[in-house]
């Protein structure tokens, strides 16, 4: 994770509008407390500008924290399950740890100095108290600021209720010189002057107390009631809301005050949109996150909505400030204040159109998962982790409905079978485990559909080393294929059975089994088939490889290099990458060690530069049996430490893998014998202690501040390496650090990292110096 830059999280978040207003003395009082307890929560009723307060105090406490500040936003996040690969996301931990859980975390925050924003506690209070709970007891160097509508009730916790803004007294006169002193009238006099900069404020003081005296001083129901001043004057927006809020007071005698409040603002900003915008409004609501336009206009355009109403529905709600904007890189998502949210939701639920509404965004979002399919397995990865990675709430959305009262598992299979790359690649078993479960659940899953989930419910536990887990499914998807007559499903079985029985360590009974399979894969390879399987003949020939090596079997050779072929064919790094590493192991288990760290490190590179975590376990630990069986002992037991803490963090066994295990087993005793047992448990437990760049630095053997080698720029034309070239062409796009970093979904430091060496390798002193070369380079015409 490595120490952050000033862009990790800034005071303005889509969460909320405009600047902070005002709110010194909270600043203050919420700045002192944070620096004398490690669990802070701000509480307070909606709209009262908890987020903002949060991430402006954060925003300033930077230095105080050399491991970051980090914001997780929970406001989109329904399923508890989720917490902690919701807080994984947020940290960018994807590449260090793909399995998120709390015990992972915990281990991969043990050692960090850092700030955790949670935001929007309230719907899911006990999972944020246990996770928070744990993290204070293990985790002595991280703080905790907490944003929800009550306190989490964890030992330690001190709770700071966020009061509404600053207002004059009932009866006060208030002058054009007091509107500035109190936070309310200065937060409206601000939003009239952006929104409307002919009214002026000031020269209606006692009418601008009124009005934010009528909304409790709540932050939100100002600006809410502020748009209006486009066509409203001050007296017309406080007559017609105070008949509003007398008439929600009558009517709600159950809610508080201020809820009733901000409630009255929220419904009063919904009356006076017209209605095509309520409609759309409503519509809206079904989003989880952020959105595109192709997503609203596939989700919102249903009668009296025309595909061709919602651009302009969009720009008028974007106005009324019921709508942010935001910018991804290069492209706009556009995100419904949640608040506003949940009152669009709540009017849709009581609609007839409520089932049709989220129906189309399941609709549209698993046409979105299933075109990405294909692209997770060839050159594409990196697009496809682009495309889909802002989507994942509206997935995690779409695969609730889909399992949810509205029963359509057809639908649910189809998205999460489409998402088996990205749990693969960069989001990690464990989530995917608790879709599977979901889905195993269901019995209207049956015949293909179930097929197809046992099927990667079995890759993914297969992938954890957890065959205890692996065997059952295994099982029923044997039983499946052989009620068929179909070869898809049977070479797949098989295919899985060989894997499995490779990992129990039956080398040749693994050959046996593995190879008539391949015949199947290599036809059509890469295309999906009516069985709805993936042909894809790179695994099943890595793992024939891998088998044929260990079972000492003399066609072991010409199976890597196949892998080879098949991965170079796809454009795949991380598949050439792991047919690299294979030949490696053949190097290795031959005694040629030179050939084999030279391959490990190879592939590592590759790996790394494609921003992959689960192969990059592995190859740390086969350098470590190299340099073990070189005699470099001490950094043999540090490598060994380091990978064992990458595994933990995969929630990977290492019991499960047979051949890596006794290969492991045979290294660590020969370190034991060689170093003692003392100097042996030292060196690896400071291997255990780094964190996932310094161990793939280690074992590439580069100096502490190199993750990549910087070789000197050529005469004329500087290589740079893929990675480099696409962050170079993402400087030349006007992308900051941090929006490169979203773009690769690799750390910050990791794009600050990827610049620095761009610079030194062009011998350039400034990013427009890489535009240019990157505009010459790549984009100018060919001559002539």
């Amino acid at each position: 994770m490595g120490r952050p830059a000033a862009e990790q999280i800034t005071p303005t978040l889509p969460a909320e509008t405009g600047e902070i207003i005002g709110r010194k003395r909270e600043i203050g009082e919420i700045r002192s407390l944070l620096s004398t307890t490690r669990l802070l929560t701000l509480t307070g009723t909606a709209g009262v500008g908890k987020t903002r307060l949060a991430t402006h105090v954060a925003a300033h406490a930077r230095r105080a924290f050399p491991d970051g500040v980090w914001l997780v936003e929970l406001a989109s996040l329904q399923d508890e399950q989720l917490l902690a690969v919701a807080v994984a996301e947020a940290l960018g931990l994807q590449e260090e740890m793909p399995q998120p859980s709390t015990e992972s975390m915990i281990d991969c925050l043990r050692t960090k100095q850092l700030l955790l924003v949670l935001d929007n506690c309230e719907h899911l209070v006990e999972a944020c108290a246990r996770l928070a709970d744990a993290l204070l007891g293990a985790a002595p160097g991280v703080r905790l600021l907490a944003t929800s509508r009550e306190a989490l009730g964890v030992p330690g916790e001190t709770p700071f209720i966020v009061p509404p803004l600053s207002l004059p007294a009932p009866g006060d006169e208030v002058t054009g010189g007091d509107v500035l002193r109190y936070d309310a009238l200065a937060l409206l006099a601000e939003r009239a002057r952006n929104i409307a900069p002919e009214v002026d404020i000031v020269s209606q003081p006692a009418a601008a107390a009124r009005l934010c005296r009528l909304l409790d001083g709540i932050p939100l129901a100002i600006e809410l009631a502020a748009v209006w001043l486009r066509v409203l004057s001050l007296d017309q927006i406080i007559d017609r809301l105070g008949h509003r809020l007398r008439f929600l007071t009558r009517g709600y005698r159950t809610a508080l005050p201020r809820h009733q409040t901000l409630g009255a603002a929220v419904e009063w900003s919904f009356e006076l949109c017209s209605v095509q915008e309520q409609i759309m409004w409503e519509r809206l609501s079904v989003f989880a996150g952020g959105f595109d336009l192709a997503a609203a206009e596939e989700v919102c355009s249903a009668a009296p909505l025309a595909r061709e109403d919602v651009l302009p529905l969009l720009a008028a709600l974007t106005g009324k400030s019921i709508v942010t904007r935001e910018t991804c890189g290069t492209r706009v998502r556009y995100r419904i204040l949640e608040t506003l949210r949940q009152y669009g939701q709540d009017r849709l639920d009581r609609s007839e159109t409520t089932p049709a509404t989220r129906r189309r965004h399941a609709e549209h979002y698993q046409r979105l998962a299933e075109r990405n399919r294909a692209g997770w397995f060839g050159s594409n990865q990196v697009e496809c982790f682009i495309r889909v990675v802002p989507e994942l709430p509206n997935l995690r959305a779409a695969l609730e409905h889909c399992l949810g009262e509205d029963l359509r598992v057809e639908e649910a299979m189809r998205i999460f079978t489409s998402l088996e790359g990205y749990w693969t690649f960069f989001g990690g078993p464990s989530e995917a485990r608790h879709w599977i479960d979901r889905l195993l659940g269901c019995r209207q899953l049956t015949g293909r559909d179930r097929f197809g989930v046992l099927t990667v419910g079995t890759f993914f536990a297969l992938m954890q080393g957890r065959n205890d887990l692996a065997r059952p499914l295994l099982e029923e998807c044997r039983l499946l294929a052989d009620a068929w007559d179909r070869q898809g499903p049977k070479a797949v079985t098989r295919f899985l059975s060989g894997r499995l029985t490779l990992m129990e360590g039956d080398y040749q009974e693994a050959v046996r089994l593995l190879e008539p399979v391949l015949d199947w894969y290599e036809d059509d390879t890469g295309e999906i088939t009516e069985d709805g399987v993936l042909r894809n003949a790179f695994l099943p020939t890595f793992y024939l490889a891998l088998s044929a090596i260990f079972a000492g079997d003399p066609r072991a050779g010409g199976w890597v290099a196949r892998c080879r072929e098949i991965a170079e064919a796809a454009g795949s790094r991380g598949e050439i990458a792991l047919a690299m590493w294979a030949a490696g192991i053949g190097h290795w288990s031959s005694g040629d060690l030179a050939q084999a760290a030279s391959l490990f490190r190879s592939s590592l590179r590759l790996e790394r530069s494609a921003g992959y975590r689960y192969s990059p376990a592995w190859f740390v630990e086969t350098l470590a049996w190299v340099a073990a069986a070189q005699g470099s002992d001490v950094p043999a037991a540090r490598l060994l430490g380091a990978a064992g803490t990458m595994r933990r963090l995969l929630e990977v066994s290492l019991e499960g893998f047979r051949p890596y295990h006794d290969a492991h087993r045979a290294a660590e005793s020969s370190l034991r014998a060689r170093l003692g047992d003392r100097r042996y448990r030292a060196a690896a437990d400071e291997g255990a202690s780094w964190d996932v760049n310094e161990a793939i630095g280690h074992a590439l053997q580069e100096p502490p501040e190199a993750r990549e080698p910087t070789p000197a720029p050529g005469p004329s034309q500087p290589e740079l390496t893929p990675r480099e070239a696409e962050v170079a062409g993402l400087v030349a796009e006007g992308l900051r650090n941090r929006d490169i970093a979203a773009r690769l979904v690799i750390s910050q430091r990791t794009a600050e990292g990827h610049v620095k060496h761009i610079l030194d390798k062009l011998g350039f002193t400034s990013r427009a110096q890489i535009a240019a070369w990157y505009v010459n380079r790549f984009t100018a015409p060919p001559d002539g």
